[in-house]
């Protein structure tokens, strides 16, 4: 091949780092996005005149892949630790903390549990229970509750492991995959007993605390950039040396007898791009759209369609801080926020403190608190079509109730996210093989996004790199 051209269909931060990953490669690329803008559900707009991320606002600092490429960018300058991450969840019609010892809601520490109070004195009499049963069998995959509530309790679960999943997932801990979604855990609770002993083999030892004080505090787990992650994209796409098209969205997949051609546009005006190579950043539905009239990818059109998905919606809502009761608000405790359980029958299941959390957010003597209300869990999409001044005022009622905000917002913004997180339910792990290996076959294919390992910004970007390696990989075989 003489200089190849390679499609990425797709322009959120999983395509734009594909794009970014072939940019030595002697080959055109050309990101084809469906929408009037890149980025996903990487995207920023100003709230009381601060600019605050509308989609994901911060990413994990443990797996590299996210500051690697923030780095290579030149947006390193930009990294900014939160002010604190202690938060909370809001059980039995209070604020309690979250357990400092904790993985995903699962205990390392049932002292530690105990003193939260978030459990019931049932519920913390059962979730003891896990150090003394036998070891709980597994054969293959298994749902989280099933697993976890086996060793603690359904209290337990309810309280504290689906609260913390439906934060990152909007999922529901009945259907999600222990194998897909608490991985490291799965895999520890094979050689140890009680689940709180796999827990505590994953975190760093506690660290001892002198009399009357409180205990070392943890490095952080997440970071973000001052200027919202939102600005991102951007700067990947114009590091990539792609380029870009949006509005183009790509309707139509085929295989030629030299590589691939791909339909864009309307029916009625449409536009043929031939490519050597396609990468599919897709959500799994769209993908599997594509992928249903290609000989030979029916596997990976299966398994992509059976991937469900969950809508949500985000309330950003401004205050002026004195609005917070000294005794109740956000900073009472320096919590950067709180999750709030299913089982309480409240519309937002979480609520972030962002001016708290992200401390350069704040400006002035008497700042703007900025508050992320998170609003929709699967299932739940009839509170969703609510229109936006029903969902400020849904939110804005139950923040009041929670923490004694007073009056009404002095901002507000509604951003909402349809089918916008993929479910990893059980058996999810064996269905991305699946899908994989049938794309593996079909030469100058590759896949990459939030639904095969994981829905965070490093991982997106780590599928990103893959599909790149897969693409790259295609070109030396032809060479």
């Amino acid at each position: 091949m003489s200089n190849p051209h390679v499609a990425i269909v797709g322009g959120g931060i999983a395509g734009l780092a594909a794009a970014y990953f072939l940019r030595d490669e002697p080959a055109r690329v050309t990101v084809l996005e469906g929408s009037p803008r890149l980025g996903g559900k990487l995207t920023a707009s100003e709230v009381a005149g601060v600019p605050v991320d509308a989609g994901a606002e911060a990413l994990l600092r443990r797996r590299p892949e996210g500051t690697e490429l923030i780095s290579d960018v030149g947006l390193d300058g930009e990294l900014v630790l939160p002010g604190t991450t202690a938060s909370g969840i809001w059980s039995r019609g209070g604020l309690h903390p979250l357990p400092p010892r904790q993985f995903m809601g699962v205990p390392a520490d049932l002292d530690a549990l105990a003193g939260s109070g978030v459990l019931s004195p049932d519920g913390l009499a059962r979730a003891r229970q896990d150090l003394g049963l036998p070891a709980t069998a597994r054969d293959g995959d298994v749902a989280v509750a099933a697993y976890v509530g086996a060793r603690f309790g359904p209290e337990l679960v309810e309280r504290l492991v689906d609260p913390l999943l439906g934060g990152v997932y909007a999922g529901r801990s009945e259907q999600l995959s222990f194998e897909a979604t608490l991985g490291p855990l799965a895999a520890a609770a094979r050689s140890h007993r009680a689940l709180s002993e796999a827990a505590a083999s994953l975190l760093p030892p506690a660290s001892p605390a002198g009399p009357g004080q409180p205990p070392a505090p943890r490095p952080a787990v997440f970071t973000t950039l001052a200027s919202g992650l939102g600005t991102l994209p951007a700067a990947v796409a114009a590091a990539s040396g792609a380029t870009v098209r949006t509005r183009a969205t790509v309707r139509e997949l085929a295989r030629t007898a030299t590589g691939w051609r791909l339909t864009v546009g309307p029916a009625a005006d449409p536009e043929w791009i031939e490519a050597d190579a396609v990468v599919l950043a897709l959500p799994a539905r769209p993908a599997s759209r594509l992928l249903s009239g290609v000989a030979g990818a029916s596997a990976a059109a299966a398994g992509l369609a059976a991937i469900e998905y969950a809508s949500m919606a985000i309330v950003t809502l401004a205050y002026p801080r004195s609005r917070f009761p000294a005794a109740q608000g956000p900073t009472a405790q320096a919590r950067s926020g709180y999750l709030i359980p299913a089982v309480e029958g409240r519309a937002v299941k979480a609520v972030t403190f962002s001016t708290i959390k992200w401390p350069h957010l704040a400006h002035g003597d008497d700042p703007i608190d900025i508050v992320r209300c998170s609003i929709g869990r699967i299932g739940e999409e009839s509170v969703l079509q609510r229109d936006d001044a029903d969902l400020i005022a849904l939110a804005t009622a139950e923040l009041a109730e929670e923490t004694g905000t007073q009056g009404a917002p002095v901002d507000s913004r509604v951003t909402r996210w349809g089918g916008g997180l993929p479910q990893y339910t059980v058996g999810h792990l064996d269905r991305v093989a699946t899908i994989r290996a049938s794309v593996a076959a079909q030469p100058g294919l590759a896949v990459c996004g939030a639904a095969y390992d994981g829905i965070g910004i490093p991982a997106c970007i780590g599928t990103g790199r893959e599909a790149a390696d897969a693409i790259r990989g295609y070109f030396k075989e032809m060479a």
